[in-house]
């Protein structure tokens, strides 16, 4: 099945330094994005969504900066497309906040869906954070 990249940003009024956590750790991840989450090396994390577990990578890692999660692929056709979900973090002092722009390649191409996921995955964050 051909992948789909949706691309969004949010605004959390936190600054980097307190959000990169959020993003680049199991525990921390494990406080919005996924039901749980496991760290079987360095790089090698394991995402648990509803029962379901998602094995991947963290292909890149610029602190404060830029978090990437490349998935495991899941049949033979994946090997060439892996999916993967990207934030990059962008702090204005201006406004005190800090912008995350999401970049999401996976099978899910429902738009309305994928805005309702992320909203609700962002909502959680906020509500960590206490922003």
């Amino acid at each position: 099945m051909a992948k789909y990249k949706y691309t969004t940003e949010f605004e959390v009024n936190a600054s980097v330094n307190m959000l990169y956590p959020y993003f680049s750790t199991a525990t921390g991840l494990k406080e919005w994005f996924a039901d749980d989450v496991n760290m079987e090396s360095e790089k090698k994390f394991v995402f648990e969504w509803q029962g379901e577990l998602k094995p991947a990578r963290m292909v890149i890692k610029r602190t404060n900066q830029h978090v990437k999660f490349q998935f495991d692929p899941v049949n033979e056709a994946d090997e060439h497309d892996l999916a993967y979900v990207e934030f990059k973090m962008d702090y204005n002092e201006l406004t005190q906040s800090t912008f995350i722009k999401v970049i999401d390649y996976s099978e899910m191409d429902d738009e309305i869906e994928l805005d309702e996921m992320w909203g609700q995955f962002f909502d959680d964050l906020k509500k960590q954070v206490g922003a």
